[in-house]
Parts: structure tokens; C-alpha cells; sequence
């Protein structure tokens, strides 16, 4: 790789390969599962053309600010804003932001391995049901035959319900995102994103197309982007503005770590912009995915998280060649969350190998083992731990579960708290030529840029911390 790299040699083979980790990294279970979700229940089109103002005014600098500083500070988060402080006369306890993101990708992970573990389930479910078919000689099966529509979704709580096959699926893919992390950037990371990233793409088209011939196409392109501005409110705006920053993967350190691994010569302006306009297509298409199916049977465009992997089984069971695009639907969705998580754990693994100098693959399976011993808390209070609470004295997390509090925690404080502190950082208090060389912005387009990152976007990002923690401001 031409230029500078990180401490250890390490480094992306080229631009592409930062490109798709990176959009690897934002494109997730926020895109496939929670944008449909919230477009559903918010009303669609209103909630699809705010989505989209967010990212062109927030997102997308937010973005380049994180790559830039990683590109500077050429370290894992915590390091790379220490570097940038330096080199501009400000105090190195900026640094705090850097673990702010590091401690919530860390968190993230705990759960969202948890949630991708019933992902690989329906993977498997899906799999056998498919292979079943195959074997019969009745490939054009709907999915899951054999059952009824109505026993499918009970799959779900069949699998809350049994520990050992929950924890299975957590030790399953916690492993897997462990060993590729543990190769190195360019034999695991980027090899995992070349090969994982254009096979996510071709199975999210495909699926599409899918829909655009066996559903209802025409009422799922008029659902998302034709505006009912009279279900706007303050909590949809908000909702919106959130899904746009944190889709993204904006403010879990897994930028900045991945921005330290680019070459000096890489333009990080344009290469900020595909890489949330990717993520962002990448949404529309699940919900054009999606929502064509949905419809087609019958369901509940509101049907909130259950959508996924509850209400999509029964379309599959009715729809022709179901079994298949049941099997391809989730390994798509198994595919986003993998290079998810890689960035996730790659956030933690770079700052432990920095602190303490230990090797990458020691690094990357001690931060991954604490990681998956926090996840099986997660996953057991769906179940046996139900009724434990962790934060029993505040009203906001007094009933929710250990999932639910680490989830409230990350979403409600620790991203947006961060992401505050870097838009108040890069926006305010770093240096103005260091940022016009990291960027290679200039002129007016310099002037737009610092007029978002430190003004748009810190407004933006403390009404969503505010209305995190005092939900009943919103009405």
C-alpha cells in the first residue's frame, strides 16, 4: 500500500478495500431491520425524505470527520484524537471521546452479537428447510412448508426460550468475527469485506428484484417515498435523525480506527460521500426489499422488530421459491451484520493493542472474550435473567432487562455523547489547516463543512441526547 500506515504496517491494499470495509462497517442490522422498521411504523415517505436530509446534512460530515481523524492520529481512537489535540494546541483530555466510542463499540458488540445470533438460527432454519425442498424435488416450495402460518413466528420464542441453543449461536458468531479480526487488516478485515461486501450487494438486488415481480412493488415505492407530511413530530424527526448518525456507524470508534489504515494519498472528502450515500441506498433497497413482500401477504409494515424474523417467515411460507429466498433474505442479513462486527471488535482489538502492546490475535481474542461474556448476560435476560435489572433506580431503564439497558445506554448516551464531542472537537477546536489538508477541502466547500460539523450537527446530536434521556420532552 502506497503511504504512511498505521503502527504495525498495517494498512488497506487500496481505496476500494477501505471503501467496502468501511461501508461494511455502517451497513448493518440498522439498515436491513431497523430502517424498515421505523419507516413503517413513522408513515414512510415523510420519514424516508427527512432519513435522507439528515444524512446529507449531518451524516455525511460526521463521517469525514471521524476518517480524518483516524487518518491523522494513524492509531486506534483513543490515540488518533490524543494526536489531532496535540497538533492543535488543545488539551490531549479531548482524548475521552475516542474511549467514549471505543467503550461503546464494545458494548454494541455485547448485544448485537446476540441479536446476529438468531440471524445464523434462521440461517440454519431457513438452510435445511431449503435443502428438504431440494431433496423432494419441490425447489419453488414456499418456506417452511410443513408449518402453519400460524406456529412459524413462535420459532422465535422457541429460540428465547432455550439456553444452550441461544448461547451456541453467540459463541458461533462472536468466533467467527474473533478469528477474522485476529488476521490482520488485510488477510482477515479487507479480505472479509471484498468477499462478503459484493455478495451482500448481489443478494440485496436480487431479492429485490424478487419482490418487484412477485409483490406489490407499486404500493411499496408509493409507501416510502411519497410524503405524508402530516405524520411528522418531533419524535419521528427525532427518530430519523438518529437512524441517519448511528446507521452509520457513526461515534463507535470503528471510523476512526478503520481511517487510520488509509493511505495519505486516499481523498477523504469523496471517499466520506460514497460511503454514506452507500449506506443509505443501501437502506431504500431493504425497504424496497421488504416491503414489496410485505404487502403482497398481507402483513404489517409497522410490525416493528418482529418484522424480520417473525412476520417475513410467514410471506416466505406463501410466496413462490419462498425456501430459497427465505435462505438468501437471512444470509444477506447474516452478511451485514458480520462486517459490522468486525469493525465493532476491530475498534477495541486496535485500542488494546496499542495500550498494551500485545500481539493482534492476543488483543483481539481478549477483548472479544469479554466482549462474549457480557453478550451471554445479554442473551440469558431473555430468559433466566429476565427479572434482573441493572439500573433499577432510573425511572428511564428501571424496568428494562440487562439487553435492553446496555442497548438504552449505547443509544440514548454514549453515542450521542460522543458523537457531540466530536462535532464540537473537529468543528471548534481543531486546528483549521490540519482539517483543510486531512479533508483537501477548501473555499466555500471548507466554510459549508465546518458550518455543519460545528454547528449543524452539534444542535443536531444534543436534541437527540436530550430527547434520549427525557423522552416525554418530545410530547
Amino acid at each position: 500500500m502506497a503511504g504512511a500506515v498505521a503502527p504495525g504496517g498495517e494498512g488497506w491494499s487500496s481505496r476500494w478495500a477501505f471503501i467496502l470495509a468501511a461501508v461494511g462497517a455502517a451497513v448493518g442490522l440498522g439498515n436491513i431491520w431497523r430502517f424498515p422498521t421505523l419507516a413503517g411504523e413513522n408513515g414512510g415517505g415523510a420519514f424516508v425524505l427527512v432519513y435522507f436530509g439528515c444524512v446529507v446534512l449531518i451524516g455525511l460530515p460526521m463521517v469525514l470527520s471521524e476518517v480524518l481523524i483516524g487518518r491523522h492520529g494513524r492509531s486506534d481512537a483513543y490515540h488518533s484524537v490524543i494526536k489531532v489535540a496535540e497538533d492543535s494546541g488543545v488539551s490531549r483530555k479531548w482524548g475521552l471521546f475516542g474511549g467514549f466510542g471505543i467503550l461503546g463499540a464494545g458494548a454494541i458488540l455485547t448485544f448485537y452479537s446476540v441479536v446476529a445470533g438468531w440471524v445464523l438460527y434462521y440461517v440454519g432454519v431457513m438452510g435445511a428447510d431449503f435443502l428438504g425442498a431440494l431433496f423432494s424435488g419441490n425447489p419453488m416450495a414456499g418456506a417452511l412448508a410443513a408449518e402453519s402460518p400460524e406456529t412459524i413466528p413462535t420459532r422465535m420464542t422457541d429460540l428465547f426460550a432455550n439456553n444452550w441453543l441461544l448461547l451456541s449461536m453467540h459463541v458461533l458468531f462472536m468466533g467467527v468475527t474473533i478469528w477474522i479480526v485476529a488476521r490482520g487488516v488485510t488477510d482477515g478485515i479487507e479480505k472479509a469485506a471484498t468477499i462478503l461486501m459484493p455478495a451482500f450487494f448481489v443478494l440485496l438486488v436480487m431479492i429485490t428484484i424478487y419482490g418487484a415481480f412477485t409483490g406489490e412493488f407499486a404500493r411499496a415505492l408509493a409507501f416510502l417515498f411519497t410524503p405524508d407530511f402530516s405524520k411528522l413530530s418531533p419524535s419521528v424527526i427525532n427518530e430519523a435523525l438518529g437512524q441517519a448518525l448511528f446507521s452509520m456507524s457513526v461515534a463507535s470508534a470503528a471510523l476512526i480506527t478503520y481511517g487510520g489504515y488509509v493511505a495519505k494519498e486516499t481523498k477523504l472528502a469523496p471517499t466520506a460521500v460514497m460511503i454514506g450515500l452507500t449506506d443509505t441506498g443501501v437502506a431504500i433497497l431493504a425497504g424496497l426489499m421488504i416491503f414489496p413482500i410485505v404487502f403482497a401477504v398481507g402483513l404489517d409494515a409497522a410490525a416493528g422488530p418482529t418484522l424480520v424474523f417473525q412476520s417475513l417467515p410467514i410471506a416466505f411460507h406463501t410466496m413462490p421459491a419462498g425456501s430459497l429466498v427465505g435462505l438468501l433474505f437471512f444470509v444477506l442479513i447474516f452478511f451485514a451484520a458480520l462486517t459490522s462486527s468486525i469493525s465493532l471488535l476491530e475498534a477495541v482489538t486496535a485500542w488494546a493493542k496499542e495500550k498494551t502492546g500485545w500481539s493482534r490475535p492476543k488483543s483481539a481474542w481478549i477483548a472479544g472474550g469479554v466482549i462474549f461474556l457480557v453478550g451471554v448476560a445479554c442473551a440469558l435476560s431473555l430468559n433466566i435473567w429476565s427479572d434482573v435489572r441493572l439500573l433499577p433506580f432510573w425511572p428511564l431503564f428501571a424496568e428494562a432487562n440487562i439487553f435492553d439497558t446496555i442497548d438504552g445506554l449505547v443509544g440514548k448516551v454514549l453515542l450521542p455523547l460522543t458523537a457531540l464531542l466530536t462535532s464540537i472537537f473537529i468543528g471548534w477546536k481543531a486546528d483549521r489547516k490540519l482539517v483543510e489538508a486531512e479533508t483537501g477541502l477548501s473555499g466555500g466547500m471548507l466554510g459549508i463543512y465546518r458550518f455543519l460539523i460545528g454547528w449543524v450537527a452539534p444542535i443536531a446530536v444534543f436534541l437527540i441526547l436530550l430527547f434520549g434521556l427525557f423522552p416525554q420532552l418530545l410530547g
